[in-house]
């Protein structure tokens, strides 16, 4: 038995095993953090509820409120036979209360109505660029100076729009005009709105380990981001109004593969250097405010009465740095 190296010919050379043509060694490190809790609220926010669905929560609402009606009426026509002054002070409550629900319904009305409103402005806008229509263009301005009447913010961009847009004789710069001294200071409020948010979202996200809770954080955040955004704009929006934007924003973002990490800031911060000082929680919660940062930017696109065209739409990447800059030491 030999006790030395075992030596095997090979009688063609060429099939011998060449290093690189070797497999990459696996990563065995920590793995990247994906914003998890970000991607799992976007999916939520964007699914469609189906056709069932939407006749069983209809059919639901229907039975409970008939329920709750006669049970209603039974109660306060019994109570009146029994004794005439409370019944009688329940029946103004139950009037004081449908007269809330009224209210709260108009309110809802009026919500989706401003909506409306801004999206007309917007597609009118968007056709007025596309044809080179002064007139359009005109129309356009008009409606937003009646828009943003009465607003302190916009007061200053009114006089200046009002002293200059006689002398634009262009479409596209009496448009941008109109973008540059009505909606700069608004565009600045909503990129408040927007640091804001990621930096709630990124704070939960690092701090509390609870399971659900950095998902519940981020749906939540990112629907008051979503609706004080389009309060910013002068779409102030109600609950379901508000509701009825996150979809149409998350719809928009996962349709596109937006919400997701990618080559940007957010790539940078998965991959690089700047999470390997931290933990993988840390590193999640730098991912979720970043995420919620391109949500945010595209809540203003879906709220803007304009698009961007005289004014650079806002980087994901400044507000970022800006919203988490010092937030986890660095």
């Amino acid at each position: 038995m030999s006790k030395g190296p075992v030596l095997i010919d090979l009688e063609n050379e060429d099939l011998a095993p060449s290093v690189a043509e070797a497999p990459p060694v696996p990563d065995i490190a920590e793995p990247v953090p994906e914003g998890q809790a970000m991607q799992v609220a976007a999916r939520l926010a964007a699914r469609p509820p189906s056709r069932l669905a939407r006749w069983f929560w209809a059919l639901l609402g229907l039975l409970l409120s008939t329920v709750v009606s006669v049970a209603a009426w039974d109660f306060v026509t019994g109570l009146i036979a029994r004794s005439p002054m409370l019944g009688w002070l329940v029946t103004g409550l139950v009037g004081a209360f449908v007269l809330v629900a009224l209210a709260i319904a108009l309110k809802e009305l009026a919500g989706f109505a401003r909506l409306r409103r801004v999206d007309a402005l917007k597609a009118q806008a968007d056709r007025a660029l596309a044809s080179k229509d002064l007139k359009a263009a005109r129309r356009v301005v008009d409606q937003m100076e009646r828009l943003y009447a009465g607003r302190e913010d916009t007061a200053w961009g009114r006089q200046r729009l009002s002293e200059r847009r006689g002398d634009v004789m262009d479409a596209d710069a009496l448009l941008g005009l109109a973008e540059t001294e009505l909606l700069r200071p608004l565009d600045l409020a909503a990129e408040a709105e927007i640091e804001a948010a990621a930096r709630q979202v990124a704070t939960v996200t690092a701090l509390v380990p609870l399971a659900l809770a950095d998902v519940v954080t981020a749906l939540t955040a990112n629907i008051r981001m979503i609706r004080r955004i389009a309060e910013v704009y002068g779409g102030r929006a109600g609950t379901l109004g508000s509701w009825r934007l996150l979809r149409a924003v998350m719809t928009h973002l996962v349709a596109t593969g937006a919400v997701a990490v990618g080559d940007d800031l957010i790539g940078s911060l998965a991959g690089g250097g700047a999470l390997a000082k931290v933990s993988r929680r840390f590193g999640e919660g730098l991912v979720n405010g970043a995420l919620t940062a391109r949500v945010g930017v595209a809540a203003m696109e879906v709220c803007r009465p304009l698009p961007f065209v005289a004014t650079k739409r806002p980087g994901v990447s400044g507000l970022v740095k800006r919203a988490l800059t010092g937030l986890f030491g660095g």
